[in-house]
């Protein structure tokens, strides 16, 4: 048992460890290419598709809907697909509302997360104008997320892991676009990073695809509020809505309280967010993910033993690494910023205000690996 979650788990911490490392790359080249004033606006309004993502993908919905789904292939697998095919109808038709809504109201959605930046009448503009071509990627993204809770109930990690590599490539090439072309002389510029993240959205479903064909699993979906299946994931999202919303909730207020300061508060506190994810994604969000369709599946055949030595078993690894993590981001960021993101645009007094961020967010790395592991199997049972 051991074995097989430690190379699963060893293929989902490669995939994301090369997802990660493209984003970074990411984030150099924005931070180098782009200035604050941009940044600021482009960060702001990625918050809201971002936090949404939380909930409709990786977050409630995934908790929720792999060990539903997970259970029923155990148990009653000749209702599965049926089962998906109702929900991913239901989650769609949701989502559609969602995104046409924050599409038209844009301005809005920004006017209550950022209002710092309607002191800045053009950077407002440009952030509004950003977030109603990126709303789309929530639907995507979110539809990308539940293809990925699928695959790994087949044991398939590797695909669902190398999947945001795709929105990294696309904002790689925006940077590159940019620098190529130059910045211009007048009037704010950087629509092309949204253009990127809607292009990478679409590459990332697009890339699920053909392995849910393969598996049998790619099929049409109809909307199916009643249907027992979809009831019992919205009754279990109910608590790990609650659960994801602190944390979303800290973010929105960061960014509206960091929208009030001077520019390049945004930024900083996005990058340094950023730095923690990594091992947050390396560590926590592999064993989590790696677990939970098998916490799944044994607490539908009752084995409580299992149950109990799987969680011992990622519960030890993610404080031992996890704990090594922290300290390293605490007592390193310095370096850590200077060596990533310091250059062009970049400046010395941003590595500063970055690294005082960065070390605050560090004190919480390991506790927030520990709920990752730690999730999964409250969402099991």
């Amino acid at each position: 048992m051991a074995a097989s979650l430690g190379r699963s788990s060893a293929v989902f911490a490669v995939m994301t460890l090369a997802s990660r490392v493209l984003g970074l790359l990411r984030d150099m080249l924005v931070a180098r290419y782009f200035d604050a004033v941009v940044t600021d606006a482009f960060y702001a309004a990625l918050r809201i598709p971002n936090t949404l993502r939380r909930f409709f993908a990786e977050g409630s919905f995934a908790n929720a809907f792999v060990p539903v789904f997970s259970a029923t292939r155990t148990e009653h697998p000749e209702e599965l697909k049926d089962l998906l095919r109702h929900t991913s109808g239901t989650l769609l038709g949701i989502l559609l509302a969602v995104t046409a809504l924050g599409v038209i109201f844009s301005s809005t959605v920004i006017a209550l997360v950022a209002s710092g930046l309607s002191e800045r009448p053009d950077q407002y503009l440009l952030a509004s104008d950003m977030l109603r071509l990126m709303f789309p990627y929530i639907l995507l993204i979110s539809l990308t997320a539940m293809a990925g809770g699928v695959l790994n109930t087949f044991g398939q990690f590797g695909i669902p892991a190398l999947t945001p590599v795709l929105l990294n490539i696309t904002l790689i090439a925006a940077c590159l676009w940019r620098h190529y072309h130059g910045t211009p002389a007048h009037g704010l510029y950087g629509m092309e990073l949204a253009w990127a993240v809607l292009i990478g959205g679409i590459a990332q479903l697009a890339l699920q695809l053909p392995f849910l064909w393969k598996c049998g699993m790619l099929l049409r979906p109809r909307w199916g509020w009643r249907h027992s299946g979809v009831r019992r994931i919205l009754k279990l999202m109910l608590p790990t809505l609650f659960g994801s919303s602190v944390g979303q909730l800290t973010v929105l207020i960061n960014t509206y309280l960091a929208s009030w300061l001077v520019t390049g508060s945004i930024s900083w506190l996005y990058y340094s967010d950023r730095l923690v994810e990594l091992p947050v994604g390396l560590i926590g969000v592999a064993l989590g993910t790696v677990i939970l369709p098998r916490l799944s599946a044994l607490r539908a055949a009752s084995n409580d033993t299992q149950f109990a030595l799987t969680l011992d078993w990622a519960l030890r690894w993610g404080f031992l690494v996890g704990s090594a993590a922290a300290v390293g981001l605490i007592t390193l960021a310095p370096a850590i910023i200077s060596s990533l993101l310091y250059g062009g645009r970049f400046d010395a007094h941003y590595v500063e205000m970055t690294t005082l961020s960065l070390r605050a967010y560090g004190i919480g790395a390991l506790f927030h690996i520990m709920v990752k592991v730690l999730a999964p199997a409250f969402y099991a049972r």
